[in-house]
């Protein structure tokens, strides 16, 4: 069982339910020690003072914010722990909206909460509400030195808690306008029956990550004394027409939809697509330089 990160209450209405929160997510990033080039010895990172020009322990340090240019104001645990918060081991919902209202832009992470064993029935009655409902919970709780705004929702048999950025964290502007080009009737057309080709259901377990599994084979490849290929590298793009590059992106799209080829194959589909929208374009060009040019009207002089 992994180690809850925080314990409190969800508060709805006069019901508390006892929970315990959980991460729900772990990367899989390969991760590099830094070593020094000349014995490929492991670097240590130490805490330094310069004013005492020593080496400190984490447990000689102290949190301070600096309100100007060298002057700092201590902040310790005891003043983090009295900070009169509403939502301290607290998750209070205070309100329930659509899913789709919360743009993903918001969302900072994702965990899930497991029910206390005596709180198993109101837990469920709260879930199967909001499932019946078809809503999300919005709260706060007080966690790692901050309030977070978060989000509760059902995932098959979870509850989920999606903690989400303030509007001030936000650097993107919802509101702007999207530029004013105009593009024409059948580019528009061409465009939308590309994405109703593509337009599929989302199934996560056929995506895999290409780089890491490339730097694991390159990793393996170093440990057993393999020698290490280089991938060619790819041209220059050739800039080519849009209508090109559409009707060519829909030929290859129909015949990955006809194969029944899943997303790995389709991304294999996007490098075909260039190499055939620019054969097109060059086809293009070949038959336009092939054409006979029209013969000069003559003049009554006979000079064309």
């Amino acid at each position: 069982m992994p180690r809850a990160i925080w314990s409190g209450v969800i508060s709805f209405g006069l019901v508390s339910i006892p929970v315990k929160l959980y991460t729900a997510t772990e990367s899989k990033s390969i991760s590099f020690n830094m070593l020094h080039k000349e014995c490929k010895g492991r670097i240590k990172q130490q805490k330094w003072c310069p004013i005492c020009d020593k080496q400190i322990e984490y447990d000689d340090t102290e949190k301070g914010y600096e309100y100007s240019k060298g002057n700092y104001v201590v902040i310790t645990e005891e003043d983090l722990e009295k900070l009169p918060l509403p939502s301290k081991n607290i998750i209070n919902v205070s309100a329930f909206v659509d899913a789709e209202q919360i743009d993903p832009v918001y969302f900072d992470g994702s965990y899930y909460l497991e029910p206390e064993k005596a709180a198993q029935k109101p837990y469920a009655l709260f879930t199967t509400a909001m499932h019946d409902k078809g809503v999300v919970a919005i709260g706060t709780l007080a966690i790692r030195n901050k309030e977070r705004l978060c989000s509760l929702r059902v995932l098959g048999g979870n509850l989920m808690v999606d903690m989400l950025l303030y509007p001030d964290e936000v650097r993107v502007d919802p509101s702007r306008e999207a530029p004013d080009v105009k593009v024409s009737p059948q580019e528009l057309a061409m465009a939308s029956n590309l994405i109703e080709i593509m337009e599929q259901d989302f199934h996560p377990e056929q995506y895999t990550d290409h780089y890491r599994e490339a730097l694991s084979e390159l990793i393996q490849a170093k440990l057993d004394g393999s020698e290490i290929v280089a991938a060619p590298e790819s041209g220059p793009s050739k800039v080519i027409d849009l209508m090109d590059a559409l009707r060519a992106s829909v030929e290859n799209a129909k015949s990955a939809k006809t194969r029944g080829d899943g997303p790995q194959e389709a991304e294999n589909v996007v490098y075909a697509t260039r190499k055939q929208a620019a054969q097109i374009k060059a086809d293009d060009n070949e038959t336009t330089a092939k054409k006979p040019a029209s013969k000069a009207k003559k003049t009554k002089t006979g000079v064309a």
